[in-house]
């Protein structure tokens, strides 16, 4: 039934039913008159002469009603048949979003909020991992080592006896670290440790498609990044570090001293000639602020300096910059 039919069957007022009564009595009735009622035509109750087109006849209201409903049925039939089709294309559309949702929609770069989620996501990355692991692990103090290298020892000998392999740059200050020496005799298969002086931040990535790294300062939070583009970056970035680095593990050959001055000093000799202060010079190269300034002492020695501004002109003067190069 169309919206005009409806609306008519509400409206069939008095004047309507006086009108088809009196189309019933007189067999047809002026066409103009069915401006008082066009719901009569609306219903079907009215319809045309045939041989006049001035007048409407009256039509049995059992066959106007036969007629509507047959009309309404078709529409039904009808709007089924479109329910079913829309049902069965939208079936393999949405088969083919959830095809796409597990990969496409998957975030290219999360935020992880808290030390247990960010170890609970490195351990779902690494749990079907078989290919390499590339770590950068710098030291930021060591209240947390031991705690943070027994949670990863688990999962990196996993790792190891499905045939991966392990790559990390530290900074030379844990060549000595008792806890990260214990951490290599311990682990199994082709594992390997590098040194540097400096190093960046941590990172952590998995087999080439995904990678960790720090959102804060605390490393409360962490970025679980996906995107191609800074995989390969990150990957990148530790394949020169590495070239760079001094090995550790398996082999770890004594850093020779040029002219009295160790690797470490040169190191501290660099930072120290670009102006920075102990407490920086200290967190560059992962050491306490005293250590440090233990090293600038013996640095100052060697050299024969009375002063930090004498210092930094012996340093100039002495090449030991060139010679550490």
């Amino acid at each position: 039934m169309t919206e005009a039919h409806a609306h008519g069957a509400q409206e069939l007022c008095e004047a309507g039913l006086d009108l088809y009564t009196r189309a019933l009595s007189e067999g047809r009735v002026r066409a103009e008159l069915a401006a008082e009622a066009p719901c009569l035509l609306d219903l079907g109750l009215l319809q045309p002469d045939i041989e006049d087109l001035r007048w409407l006849r009256p039509v049995a209201p059992t066959l106007a009603l036969h007629r509507l409903l047959r009309g309404l049925e078709d529409r039904v039939a009808d709007a089924r048949r479109r329910e079913e089709w829309l049902t069965e294309t939208f079936e393999g559309l949405m088969a083919a979003n959830s095809r796409r949702t597990t990969v496409a929609d998957t975030p290219l770069i999360n935020v992880l909020s808290g030390f247990d989620r960010i170890n609970e996501a490195i351990e779902a990355a690494m749990v079907n991992a078989s290919g390499e692991l590339l770590a950068i692990q710098p030291n930021r103090g060591t209240q947390d080592t031991g705690a943070r290298l027994a949670v990863s020892l688990r999962r990196d000998q996993a790792l190891l006896d499905r045939g991966g392999r392990i790559r990390t740059l530290y900074q030379h200050t844990v060549r000595h670290s008792p806890a990260v020496i214990a951490r290599y005799e311990e682990l199994r298969g082709d594992a390997e440790a590098r040194t540097l002086d400096e190093i960046t931040d941590r990172l952590i990535v998995v087999d080439g498609r995904v990678a960790f790294i720090p959102a804060n300062a605390d490393r409360t939070l962490a970025l679980e990044i996906r995107h191609p583009a800074l995989i390969a970056f990150f990957t990148t970035t530790f394949d020169r570090l590495w070239r760079l680095a001094a090995p550790m593990h398996p082999k770890a050959p004594q850093q020779p001293a040029l002219n009295g001055i160790t690797p470490r000093q040169r190191a501290i000799a660099a930072l120290l000639i670009e102006g920075h202060t102990d407490a920086v010079i200290a967190d560059r190269l992962g050491l306490n602020v005293r250590t440090a300034r233990e090293h600038i002492a013996k640095l100052a020695a060697t050299l024969g300096s009375e002063s930090r501004a004498q210092l930094g002109y012996l340093i100039g003067r002495s090449g030991i910059l060139d010679q550490g190069s």
